[in-house]
């Protein structure tokens, strides 16, 4: 029977696909490989090929990250480059068991988030708009600034905030903006603003914490004063 290549298997199968749909974790350890090698030999094809050079190593990653570059050339499909990788996967693994966890901040209060962001913001001569996306435990997950405007105003798109807080499933998100004249008055157009971004949280089911104003040595929270 003539042997498929990756590509012609059903999408479903193939790992790159399948990584993309349902994760890494759905994807063994020759399925992984195969992706980083790209392609196999004549014989085999990538996920093949992997699997053959794991079941020599009884399995084991660690056994595989043992191997030398001229141990991998020894099977068909390998040179030179495939082995590199695949020895740099192992290593990268390695050092990641090394590593400590990055610590997320808390930032689920006005004067925390004002912590973070005021060495941003203290700066700045224009308005900066940032989101700032957390999750149930008020841990950030991810902050963005998604407007750079002029010295009064800035021109927000909601749309862009929920799109961000979706894609990387924030259940919590504040927002802030600086002020370069150095005003804690918010504007009429800062109110607006507020309010219909908290009704759009509010639609997705994404609990709107705050919405900050920076000053370089103050702060404004629609929160605090009850606002929000």
């Amino acid at each position: 029977m003539e042997k498929l290549n990756i590509n012609q298997w059903a999408e479903e199968d193939r790992p790159r696909e399948k990584l993309e749909r349902l994760g890494t974790q759905a994807l063994s350890d020759a399925e992984l490989l195969a992706i980083l090698i790209g392609s196999g030999s004549p014989q085999e094809d990538a996920v093949s090929l992997m699997k053959h050079i794991l079941n020599d190593c009884n399995n084991n990653l660690n056994t595989l990250g043992k191997l030398t570059i001229h141990d991998l050339c020894r099977y068909s499909g390998v040179g030179p480059a495939k082995a590199i990788t695949i020895l740099a996967a192992c290593e990268l693994g390695k050092r990641r068991q090394l590593e400590t966890v990055e610590e997320r901040p808390d930032i689920g209060t006005a004067t925390r988030i004002y912590n973070h962001m005021h060495p941003i913001l203290q700066d700045k001569d224009v308005e900066e708009f940032w989101i700032l996306l957390m999750n149930q435990n008020h841990r950030l997950i991810k902050k963005v600034c998604i407007a750079h405007g002029g010295i009064s105003e800035v021109s927000v798109d909601i749309r862009i905030i929920i799109r961000e807080a979706v894609l990387v499933n924030a259940t919590i998100l504040a927002v802030c903006h600086n002020h370069p004249s150095g005003s804690l008055v918010p504007s009429r157009m800062d109110n607006d603003l507020t309010h219909s971004i908290q009704n759009a949280c509010k639609l997705m089911r994404i609990r709107f914490l705050d919405h900050v104003i920076v000053t370089d040595g103050a702060y404004y929270s629609y929160h605090e004063e009850g606002l929000v």
